[in-house]
C-alpha cells in the first residue's frame, strides 16, 4: 500500500496527532475500492427531482456495449482478491436488455453484484426472481416520503410510491438483503422519523440517508444548513441504537465524527469504535474505497463528483483508481484545504468531497456541511 503522507512533527520533536492517525491508519483503499458503483444506463421513466444522471427516458447510443461491459468485469479482476463490490445503477438498469446476463456474467467471475432500480413497472417480482437467480446478492430503493403524497411529488410519476413498498415485499420474497436509500434535504428532514416508522414495519436491513449534493437536477433543492444537519446526525445516532436495522449516511462522512464524540462520551475506547459499524467505515469516501464508472466508461470518484481520470474504453480500471493524481490526491488528507485539512478527523471522516467541489469548485476544499471547528 502507498505509504501515507504526514505533516511534520509538533516542535518539541513529538509526531503530531495527524502523523500518528495517518500511520496507523495508512490507505487502507490504496490498492482497491470496497465499492464500484457502475451507471449501466441513464434511461429511466421516472423524472425524480434530485436524479444526479439529470436521466432521460431514451438509452445514450455511446453507452458501453455488452461487450465493452464484459471487459470491464475482468479489468475489475484487475484490483485481485477480493474483488471490489458493484453496484449496477442508472437511470435505471432495468432498461438496459442485457443487465440479466452481466450480472451472471460477474457472478461466474466471482464478483458480488447489488441493484439499484427504479420504482417502474420493470420491476416486476418475476425481474427480482430472474436477477436472484442470475447472482444479484441485494437490492437498494429508494423512499423519500412517508406516504404517496409526498415521495410521488419527488420521483415525478403517480404510484410510485405504492410500486415501491411492492417491490421491498418481492425482495424479500426473493430473500435478498434490501436497502432503502432517503433523500436528505430541507424539504424532506420534518418527514424523517415518519419514514422510519414506516420502514421499521418493512423488511429492510438497512436506510442509507444522502444527504443532497447539488448536481444533476438536484441544483434545484436546498440542502440543509450545517448546524440542522449536525442534529440530524446526532438524532441518527440516538436512533441507530434500537433501530431495527442498520443506519447510515452517504455524502455526510462527518456522520462518523459525531459518532465518535458521543461514544468516547459514554466512556467507549478505541477499540471498540473500530470495532462498531460506523468505525468499520471509517476513511471511506468519494475516491477512497469509492469508484464510479458512467454509462460511457468515464471514470469519477462517485456519481456525485463530475471530475473524469479516464475512460475504460481507452485505460485500465485499476490503473484509473490506483495512479491518477485525481485519486491520489483525494485519497491523501494531507492535501485537504481550509478546516478539512486541519481537521483531527480528516483521515476517519474527510468531509464530502462532492460537496465541496459543487459549492467551490475544488475538491479539496472544506465540506461546507460540517460545522465542526477543529482544534
Amino acid at each position: 500500500m502507498t505509504a501515507p503522507r504526514s505533516r511534520p512533527g509538533t516542535p518539541g520533536g513529538r509526531p503530531s496527532y495527524h502523523a500518528v492517525r495517518e500511520a496507523q491508519t495508512g490507505y487502507v483503499y490504496a490498492r482497491a475500492p470496497m465499492l464500484v458503483y457502475w451507471e449501466l444506463t441513464r434511461a429511466c421513466d421516472l423524472t425524480c427531482h434530485h436524479c444526479r444522471a439529470a436521466a432521460i427516458r431514451d438509452r445514450d447510443p455511446d453507452e458501453l456495449t455488452f461487450e465493452e461491459a464484459r471487459d470491464v468485469l475482468r479489468q475489475v479482476l484487475e484490483f485481485g482478491p477480493p474483488p471490489p463490490h458493484l453496484v449496477f445503477t442508472g437511470g435505471d438498469p432495468l432498461k438496459r436488455g442485457d443487465l440479466e446476463a452481466l450480472v451472471r456474467e460477474a457472478t461466474t467471475l466471482g464478483i458480488g453484484a447489488s441493484l439499484a432500480p427504479a420504482a417502474t413497472p420493470l420491476l416486476s417480482r418475476e425481474a427480482i426472481q430472474r436477477l436472484r437467480d442470475a447472482g444479484i446478492q441485494s437490492v437498494s430503493l429508494s423512499l423519500d416520503g412517508s406516504d404517496a403524497v409526498r415521495h410521488d411529488a419527488f420521483r415525478g410519476v403517480p404510484g410510485c410510491f405504492d410500486l415501491t413498498l411492492r417491490a421491498a415485499g418481492w425482495v424479500a420474497e426473493a430473500g435478498l438483503p434490501l436497502q432503502v436509500n432517503t433523500l436528505v434535504t430541507d424539504r424532506t428532514a420534518a418527514d424523517l422519523p415518519a419514514i422510519y416508522h414506516l420502514l421499521a414495519t418493512l423488511p429492510v436491513e438497512r436506510w442509507s440517508l444522502f444527504f443532497l449534493i447539488a448536481v444533476g437536477r438536484g441544483t434545484a433543492l436546498r440542502e440543509l444548513d450545517p448546524a440542522a444537519a449536525e442534529r440530524l446526525m446526532g438524532w441518527l445516532y440516538e436512533l441507530a441504537a434500537g433501530a431495527p436495522f442498520a443506519i447510515k449516511t452517504t455524502e455526510a462522512p462527518h456522520f462518523r465524527r459525531v459518532a465518535v464524540e458521543r461514544m468516547r462520551a459514554a466512556g467507549w475506547d478505541g477499540a471498540r469504535i473500530r470495532q462498531s459499524s460506523v468505525g468499520r467505515g471509517f476513511g471511506i469516501r468519494d475516491g477512497n474505497g469509492i469508484l464510479f464508472i458512467s454509462r460511457t466508461g468515464d471514470v469519477t470518484p462517485s456519481g456525485f463528483l463530475p471530475l473524469t481520470a479516464g475512460n475504460v474504453r481507452r485505460a485500465r480500471l485499476v490503473d484509473l483508481y490506483r495512479s491518477s493524481a485525481l485519486f491520489l490526491a483525494l485519497r491523501d488528507p494531507a492535501r485537504f484545504a481550509g478546516r478539512c485539512g486541519r481537521c483531527e478527523y480528516r483521515t476517519i471522516c474527510g468531509g464530502s468531497r462532492a460537496r465541496a467541489f459543487a459549492h467551490t469548485g475544488d475538491a479539496l476544499a472544506s465540506d461546507p456541511l460540517c460545522p465542526y471547528v477543529p482544534a
